[in-house]
């Protein structure tokens, strides 16, 4: 088999084999503690950082005016409202060419 098959494959069992560690792990707590309650409710926030951040950085003056934007309003709007306007203004600015 070819290299890149059993990197794959590897991936996955580790990415399964985690997930089922951290859920045997919990499942034998009678109570999530305040500490691991604070970092899994922090695990989202940081895996959409790890995401927008490097299109900010790298991308344009239309994708960081977007997210600029998308952070303030994202605290009044929903989620899907905060989505629909950051799409409408990133298409907007990259068709007036910034």
């Amino acid at each position: 088999m070819p290299v890149n098959v059993w990197i794959i494959f590897a991936a996955a069992v580790v990415t399964y084999a985690t997930r089922v560690g951290g859920h045997m792990m919990l499942s034998r707590m009678r109570s999530i503690p305040p500490r691991v309650d604070a970092a899994l409710n922090a695990v989202p926030a940081a895996v959409l950082a790890t995401l927008v951040a490097p299109a900010a950085v790298s991308n344009g003056s239309a994708e960081a005016i977007t997210l600029a934007v998308c952070l303030v309003i994202g605290l009044r709007l929903p989620m899907m409202g905060m989505f629909a306007i950051g799409w409408a203004l990133v298409v907007a600015l990259r068709a007036w060419g910034l």
